[in-house]
């Protein structure tokens, strides 16, 4: 089975933007220039986040979606604010292929079997945000990273797939946005105790980092946001005029565009993986 690559797109209002451990967002341009740079490049998905809709009680990503889904022909997961089976069912209708719930589905995880039921496991992506406890044990946490649950890990990735997930989205909060490489013992550990696909998110900095997060943590596939998004910035030009309506373009205005991280493309990193044996769909 091909590993998939899947860029993850956070939406804050018109803009996308990035933070660190899912706070500190800054804007670094429009979503649709990076989906489809990134739909060129050759991503297997793309997943559209809004990362303030649970706080804010909203969900204003669809128009995002209706755009993407008539000029881009990959699969695409839209997260952030989806509450309800309507919820699900305009998302699914704006042209979205999948969904992931993260909030909505701890507060009621009957949502998981009703959606499940109504459009089919495949369609439902269960997103769990994990935390690392000093004792080394793994809570769930919720809204975007900001409420902890009490929550297990590994028991509610379990409860998750008996509910009818068709795949788990997992954030590693304690990593995501550091360049420092994804957590493979919380990949794993989650990797073995289901038989869903797992996706892998938060950490990427380089193309070794992804081959980690799959020889060793085991994941089906892997999402990515700075790594990719930086390498845009520094290799594609960005109208900064563009960026009246919101958000905080300091970055963008400094002209830094390069990133203490490491940038890779999506070509980069499934070379990357062909060239150590992992199977993947090829970049043009």
């Amino acid at each position: 089975m091909n590993i998939r690559i899947i860029p993850k797109l956070d939406i804050k209002g018109p803009n996308l933007v990035k933070g660190v451990h899912l706070e500190g967002l800054r804007v670094l341009g429009k979503p649709w220039w990076f989906a489809k740079y990134y739909y060129e490049q050759g991503a297997d998905e793309l997943i559209y986040m809004d990362a303030v809709a649970s706080l804010y009680d909203r969900n204003s990503i669809l128009e995002f979606v209706r755009q993407t889904s008539k000029e881009i022909f990959i699969p695409i997961t839209v997260g952030g604010g989806l509450r309800t089976i309507t919820d699900i069912r305009e998302a699914l209708r704006a042209g979205a292929d999948k969904v992931s719930i993260n909030t909505a589905a701890i507060k009621s995880p009957n949502l998981i079997s009703e959606a499940a039921n109504r459009f089919g496991s495949s369609t439902i992506v269960v997103g769990i945000e994990a935390q690392k406890q000093m004792d080394g044990s793994y809570e769930a946490f919720m809204e975007n990273g900001r409420e902890p649950t009490g929550k297990d890990v590994f028991a509610w990735a379990k409860q998750v797939e008996e509910l009818g997930a068709g795949e788990i989205f997992l954030t590693s909060i304690g990593q995501e946005g550091t360049g420092k490489g994804y957590d493979i013992e919380l990949t794993r550990r989650v990797a073995e105790s289901v038989s869903i696909p797992v996706i892998a998110v938060g950490g990427a900095g380089t193309p070794e980092h992804v081959h980690d997060v799959i020889s060793k943590g085991k994941a089906d596939a892997v999402s990515m946001a700075s790594m990719l998004h930086y390498n845009f910035i520094e290799h594609c030009d960005i109208n900064k005029e563009d960026f009246c309506e919101e958000g905080n373009i300091i970055f963008l205005q400094s002209g830094k565009t390069s990133y203490r991280m490491n940038q890779a493309s999506i070509g980069d990193i499934k070379r990357h993986l062909l060239e150590n044996a992992v199977s993947c769909r090829p970049t043009a």
